[in-house]
């Protein structure tokens, strides 16, 4: 999928940063997931903390989500790699999934590749921001 197909995104200054950190260094273990970050971060509108959108997933949110060609639900909070734990619902950004997610708005869909190279179409429907 060409990014022009793909549905706008937006992150936090701060979180941009981090997270292009992360996937760099991720290369080399996870180069699928670190190619697919880095193309989602250079072209997101990056905003500053104090002017993010409301309904955006941004880290340490709890996004609800649909996987549109086998219906199933999930409930999972995005976090960074040393706070992942799939069977408590903290999914990291360094997973495929963590990766997709980030940035989408309630409502959008977004075409994603899974751990076979399958694509599957991910449904936003609710996010809660993260505590402050």
């Amino acid at each position: 999928m060409t990014d022009a197909a793909r549905p706008p995104i937006h992150l936090i200054d701060s979180e941009a940063e981090r997270l292009g950190d992360l996937a760099l260094a991720a290369e080399a273990r996870l180069p699928e997931v670190a190619e697919l970050l880095l193309t989602e971060i250079e072209r997101a509108t990056v905003h500053s903390r104090e002017a993010f959108p409301e309904g955006i997933v941004r880290m340490g949110a709890r996004v609800d989500f649909v996987d549109e060609g086998s219906g199933a639900r999930r409930t999972v909070e995005l976090v960074y790699p040393p706070d992942a734990d799939v069977a408590a619902g903290r999914l990291s950004i360094l997973s495929l999934v963590g990766a997709g997610l980030i940035g989408l708005s309630e409502g959008q869909t977004i075409r994603w590749p899974d751990r076979s190279g399958t694509e599957r179409v991910l449904r936003i429907e609710k996010v809660t921001p993260p505590e402050a």
